[in-house]
């Protein structure tokens, strides 16, 4: 090959599959490159659902085991010896519903803010958007959340019958949208949370005392309604949890009403938890590697 041919050659453009740059601008979210990804996103989310209860002896039975022994424990705390109302609503169910809606929150966010430490391994050896992993994280637990909502669905019937007393109307069709507002709010903080604990370890270990704190900030265990007379009441009502709780009762049980202004609030809160939330996650996965 001659002198000019060589150098012909090494003028050629060459077509490459995918090219890898750093990102350089803070609102760039690479969206795009994330459905991209969405066969790699789902193998993630069968992954963790079958991973989540291997080698234990009841498997997925601990989706039920778990609500059921939880509201056991409100029914015998807040009806027997606290004697807090249910407003109307049978304990059972009511301890149910609360307890459902919030498992699903709940575990969005303790996984999801652990997921630069707890997949380093996997980051530091191939490529893929980052932001995979806790997508596939809030869509395995939807399917958690789907296992325990039918378990309550069993529970409203069964008293139904009993009590000839049933709710279905067009209130349930908002469940979703609730259902939608807990996976956007436990993604957001989960994100913020596993964005910080790549240099501040503290929050690792503080993440599940504080979810706990934060269900009894919640009115999960007690009705709204409860508290009208408390001089507490206005911080619970703050609480961008609490219109979602309240209005997935509603739903379902057809008792109270729902806050559309809390909701509306809620709503407006999820969205810059997760805008906020993507940009500090796309900032620091970029250099995580050198902290975690």
């Amino acid at each position: 090959m001659s002198k000019q041919e060589t150098i012909n050659s090494s003028m050629e453009v060459e077509h490459w599959d995918q090219i890898i740059e750093p990102k350089g601008k803070l609102l760039e979210l690479n969206l795009k490159e994330v459905w991209r990804y969405r066969d790699l996103l789902w193998l993630f989310v069968k992954r963790d659902f079958s991973a989540q209860y291997k080698q234990t002896i009841l498997g997925p039975l601990w989706h039920f085991i778990q609500p059921i022994f939880t509201t056991i424990v409100f029914l015998l705390v807040f009806t027997k010896i606290a004697n807090i109302p249910t407003d109307g609503i049978h304990p059972i169910l009511f301890y149910m519903s609360g307890i459902t809606i919030w498992n699903y929150f709940s575990s969005c966010l303790t996984a999801t803010s652990n997921t630069f430490v707890a997949n380093a391994g996997i980051f530091g050896k191939v490529y893929f958007p980052r932001l995979v992993i806790p997508l596939s994280t809030v869509l395995s637990n939807i399917i958690k959340f789907g296992i325990q909502f039918l378990l309550l669905l069993v529970l409203i019937s069964y008293y139904a019958v009993k009590n000839q007393n049933f709710h279905f109307g067009t209130s349930w069709l908002i469940i979703p949208l609730l259902v939608i507002m807990m996976a956007g709010m436990g993604f957001g903080l989960g994100i913020i949370i596993s964005s910080l604990t790549t240099k501040y370890r503290d929050f690792t270990v503080l993440i599940g005392f504080t979810v706990q704190l934060l269900m009894y900030a919640t009115p999960v265990a007690y009705p709204l309604s409860f508290l009208k007379d408390k001089s507490y009441a206005a911080w619970i009502t703050w609480n961008p949890l609490t219109p979602i709780v309240e209005a997935f009762r509603f739903a379902l049980f057809g008792t109270g009403s729902a806050d559309i202004t809390g909701l509306l609030y809620s709503g407006g809160f999820i969205v810059l938890v997760v805008f906020f939330g993507m940009l500090i996650f796309s900032k620091v996965e970029r250099s995580f590697m050198d902290t975690v």
